[in-house]
């Protein structure tokens, strides 16, 4: 049996259970304790967007989302998220049986990678899967969906159109969910960073093609800018769930990371 082996644990993220656990617990509290409107705990996602940067940093913002993604009782995920690391044309589909996480391995939906390839002419790289973008996600599944099985997607030099058509098949199936990949704007000073990463959060907001364009600068953009396109096309709402940078965890203004979650609701 193969095994897409974890790259990142113990890096990215703890590589103990139990600190994984603790730490998702711990968000709970701030959100049940803090959250304005509580009906948004019961959204049911269809998909979700999240960041990608270090648990610290970025992990209370994915959790809120992943949290509400335990909603939709999903027995599908398909994670999608850009390649940091390695060069590559179109996107390439994890072509291994199981995938690696400290709470326990989760089963790769064989069938529906190989439909991916068929259909799509998508493409097995096998050294684009070392991805930290797709890999964070994994825990969260693991924590909120354990039953579920995985599609781990990573793109490279790819087309929107093309991308969201393969998000589009996949939410045809009411029991996949999508998870899009993203951090948004990198290493400006705390002001320049608010301004830009809002582009992206109105964008999202307004499932706005043409302002993603002017100024978003979220390093899974081609991710975003496909689920905004399927969004449009089969009536998904979006709801922004939260926005933070990374000077709230480091207390460093002046070369920070953005980071959202949104949910997609019919």
């Amino acid at each position: 049996m193969s095994i897409r082996k974890d790259a990142v644990a113990g890096q990215f993220y703890p590589a103990n259970k139990e600190e994984i656990v603790k730490m998702f617990n711990h968000y709970n509290e701030i959100v049940d304790k803090s959250i304005k409107d509580k009906r948004v705990l019961d959204l049911k996602p269809r998909a979700v967007i999240v960041p990608h940067a270090g648990y610290i940093y970025s992990a209370f913002t994915a959790n809120i989302a992943f949290r509400l993604l335990k909603n939709s009782h999903a027995k599908r995920v398909v994670v999608i998220g850009p390649s940091h690391r390695v060069y590559l044309n179109g996107t390439s589909v994890a072509e291994y049986d199981s995938y690696e996480t400290p709470l326990g391995n989760l089963p790769i939906e064989r069938k529906l990678a190989d439909d991916l390839i068929e259909k799509f002419g998508l493409h097995f790289q096998a050294d684009a899967h070392s991805e930290h973008s797709t890999e964070v996600q994994m825990p969260f599944v693991k924590n909120y969906l354990p039953n579920a099985s995985v599609v781990e997607l990573v793109y490279g030099n790819e087309d929107p159109l093309q991308l969201a058509k393969v998000i589009e098949f996949l939410l045809q199936d009411k029991d996949t969910v999508v998870v899009i990949s993203t951090d948004l704007s990198h290493y400006y000073d705390i002001n320049k960073a608010k301004q830009l990463d809002t582009v992206c959060l109105d964008a999202v907001a307004n499932l706005n093609l043409q302002e993603l364009h002017q100024g978003c600068e979220a390093c899974g953009k081609i991710g975003v800018e496909a689920m905004l396109i399927a969004a449009k096309a089969n009536g998904i709402k979006p709801t922004l769930l939260d926005y933070r940078t990374s000077a709230d965890a480091s207390g460093d203004d002046t070369q920070v990371v953005g980071y959202m979650s949104v949910a997609f609701t019919r």
